[in-house]
């Protein structure tokens, strides 16, 4: 990853577009949530986590936009695997995007992994994907919260993540982890 700059919450996140499945594309400058977008980016259809975790993320959606968040879930699969994951995992009001750039990947600074094979769900792994990260972002396209994993395992719980947001909508709680240098912020410099 040499050579990229860290994201940092209040700065803007990365641009990015993807086609998504049934057609069109989504574009995170075309957003315009009340509260945040929600991007989760996932590894793919041979992940038998991901079916879990985007199951559940599909059976909270009308509380994630009571709450005035707009979600996607992004992979680097072909529009094929993509479909088949809307599909099969019964994904039927989940935005699913699909064709994820690796390099825009590394933007957002998810890790990159290569194929070890057929998972346990006897799927084959494509042979370079992302691995797992979820990023909040405001209407103004900076980012607001992040967190990117390196394996498939103890991804942000949905139900944690909603009641976050309940404390953060009510007292305006501002992004952190904002400070670019701490050495000149230390001493105001």
């Amino acid at each position: 990853m040499s050579g990229l700059s860290p994201l940092y919450p209040r700065q803007p996140a990365p641009a990015i577009e993807v086609p998504v499945v049934g057609g069109g594309t989504w574009n995170l400058a075309a957003q315009n949530p009340e509260n945040f977008t929600m991007i989760v980016f996932y590894r793919g259809f041979h992940c038998p986590i991901c079916t879990r975790y985007l199951g559940d993320l599909e059976r909270k959606l009308d509380d994630f936009g009571q709450r005035g968040v707009e979600t996607v879930a992004i992979s680097s699969d072909s529009a094929e695997r993509a479909a088949r994951s809307k599909d099969e995992w019964r994904l039927e009001n989940l935005t699913v995007g699909y064709g994820l750039d690796l390099d825009v990947a590394r933007q957002w600074g998810l890790y990159i992994s290569t194929s070890k094979g057929k998972t346990s769900v006897g799927v084959e792994e494509p042979a370079l994907f992302s691995e797992p990260g979820l990023f909040l972002v405001r209407p103004d396209a900076t980012l607001y919260f992040a967190t990117v994993q390196t394996m498939p395992f103890a991804r942000p719980n949905f139900g944690d993540i909603l009641n976050a947001l309940d404390f953060v909508i009510k007292n305006d709680y501002p992004a952190r982890g904002e400070v670019l240098d701490h050495r000149t912020e230390a001493t105001g410099g």
